[in-house]
């Protein structure tokens, strides 16, 4: 525990908003998770479940009931998209305010002291990568889940068209 609370302190406090950011992202990406390996099931069961009971699958209003569920689960499926979207975006982004804050640290360093230190420089030079590549980290990692998720959200509105049959012949 000793590394994670000195690498903190060597990435200054651009850091802690990084971690703070990678816990709402990996919490939706849970969420995510949960819902296309639990819920899915769930949804497409009582999805099915309703137009079996239907007597009437072949009508003008029956399609629009079926198109009407199915694009309700796929605003289900991909509701937290944008949400994720954003926060992918925005940990680059707290990464470069990480660099510019250590390169301030940095010219700080040159300043007060001239060129002879080369301790205290690198102390600014840590803290203007380590954010940055926190960052990164967090944000490839995020973008695998945001891909993945939005396949499996047109896989699954496929496969939900699917199991909803149009004719009684076909079910």
């Amino acid at each position: 525990m000793i590394w994670l609370t000195d690498f903190f302190e060597r990435g200054g406090p651009v850091l802690y908003a990084v971690l703070l950011t990678a816990v709402f992202l990996w919490v939706l990406i849970c969420l995510r998770l949960w819902f296309f390996y639990i819920e899915r099931k769930r949804f497409f069961e009582k999805l099915s479940g309703d137009w079996r009971l239907r007597s009437d699958r072949t009508s003008r209003n029956a399609r629009y009931i079926r198109k009407a569920w199915i694009g309700r689960f796929y605003l289900e499926a991909t509701r937290t998209m944008p949400l994720l979207a954003t926060l992918i975006a925005i940990c680059p982004l707290l990464g470069l305010l990480g660099t510019v804050t250590g390169m301030i640290q940095v010219f700080d360093v040159l300043s007060a002291t001239g060129t002879g230190n080369a301790r205290a420089m690198a102390s600014g030079i840590a803290q203007a990568t380590l954010p940055t590549m926190a960052g990164l980290v967090v944000a490839l990692s995020g973008l695998y889940f945001r891909s993945r998720f939005q396949r499996l959200a047109e896989r699954s509105q496929q496969e939900l068209a699917d199991r909803l049959p149009l004719s009684e012949e076909l079910a």
